[in-house]
């Protein structure tokens, strides 16, 4: 079955997308990911975008036109894919995350736009969406649904390994932890755990985009942080923030970690300059993650997402991460910049087939849920049978042009 995965994530830059043709054998999940690619949203979409997000006021008006306009976007984006990488079979639309609604660690409800009518429409094809409020319902935080993903992609590996996605958020899968475990987070065996360790981009971002008065959307790979100094007591304020002593399973997003956040943390600290700012909120992603990892004794960590990419980042995080083998998710099939996209093809493909979308011990659900609504395509809606077992391990290979 071939699927199109689709996402746009917390940084609200564009919409990512995959093809995988998945195939059951001998009890493993095989998929040969084809086309790949990430478009930018408009200019003027995206900025409509980021002026309606938390904590700004938002009409209905202006919540229906950005769920319409998002979703022509992400059909555009679709029937482009298919006309270059050929027909697919499903479409998973993850969407836009626009809020995450939480109090404490309990979720309440989740929200992403970008109506799967639109998708459906323009490629005839039958869209999987609305993914997260199952989980949610059955008490999970509704997130990181990858953790299935990653632990499946991660299985075959020995010792204590983990997956690092850096968007907006940052979001860790531990697939088999060391150590000692905090209240309420899941024994040796009872699956992988998985949360938010934090902001990965989305302090980072901020900041550029107020010194820089809006001119720059982010730092480009890493320059401006490379020239700055961390500063200390900044750094020790912005640690101090509750989120971080809480257990998992938790999620977060901008809700808290956004532009008032840097304004008001830099308040306490009259005179910063950019570089040294932007340095130590890159430091504070750096930390936070680096934290987590040796919480659980993580040995080979397997970093994707826009964060991979920024050399500065990175070398702050191997800095207070020695003794861990840092690679990248292509090592395992899964390029770093569309990795979620091709998780979201993956959940298409469990819902497709009866299958669990979610890992409960990840987002501490009640238990295995099929995610998702489905919006029919132009024919009749034809599911696979069911597949009576779910497989626990994937493996990715790039498609084979000759």
């Amino acid at each position: 079955m071939r699927v199109l995965g689709m996402i746009s994530g917390t940084s609200h830059d564009g919409v990512d997308v995959a093809v995988v043709d998945f195939e059951v054998r001998d009890g493993v999940l095989h998929g040969t990911v084809g086309y790949t690619g990430t478009v930018g949203y408009p200019p003027e979409l995206r900025q409509r975008l980021v002026r309606a997000l938390p904590p700004a006021p938002l009409t209905f008006a202006e919540a229906c036109a950005l769920d319409t306009l998002i979703g022509q976007a992400f059909a555009g984006v679709a029937a482009d894919a298919i006309e270059r990488g050929g027909p697919v079979d499903l479409i998973c639309s993850h969407g836009q995350t626009v809020y995450h609604w939480t109090e404490g660690q309990r979720v309440l409800g989740t929200l992403q736009i970008g109506q799967p009518a639109w998708i459906a429409e323009r490629t005839g094809v039958p869209v999987v969406a609305d993914v997260r409020i199952r989980d949610i319902v059955a008490g999970g935080q509704g997130a990181p649904i990858v953790a299935l993903m990653d632990s499946m992609l991660l299985a075959g590996l020995p010792g204590h390994p983990a997956a690092l996605n850096l968007g907006g958020i940052a979001n860790m899968t531990v697939v088999r932890a060391a150590g000692v475990r905090a209240a309420g987070v899941p024994a040796a065996g009872d699956g992988p755990i998985a949360y938010d360790t934090g902001p990965a981009n989305a302090l980072i971002d901020a900041a550029v985009v107020r010194f820089s008065g809006g001119r720059r959307s982010y730092d480009v790979d890493g320059e401006l942080a490379a020239a700055g100094t961390v500063h200390s007591g900044l750094l020790e304020q912005l640690l101090a923030e509750p989120y971080y002593a809480l257990p998992a399973p938790k999620t977060t997003g901008k809700e808290l970690f956004n532009a008032d956040y840097v304004d008001k943390a830099l308040a306490l600290f009259p005179g910063i300059g950019d570089a040294d700012a932007v340095a130590t909120f890159t430091a504070l992603t750096a930390q936070t993650v680096a934290d987590e990892v040796r919480r659980y004794g993580v040995d080979t960590l397997a970093v994707s997402g826009g964060g991979s990419d920024n050399p500065t980042l990175m070398a702050m995080l191997a800095s207070r991460l020695s003794g861990v083998r840092l690679t990248t998710t292509a090592e395992f099939g899964a390029p770093t910049a569309t990795k979620e996209a091709i998780a979201f093809a993956l959940v298409g493909w469990q819902t497709a087939h009866g299958l669990a979308g979610n890992a409960p011990s990840a987002t501490g659900a009640a238990g295995g849920r099929i995610l998702g609504s489905i919006v029919p395509g132009t024919g009749p809606l034809r599911l696979p049978e069911p597949v009576a077992v779910a497989p626990t391990a994937l493996r990715l290979i790039g498609e084979r042009h000759e």
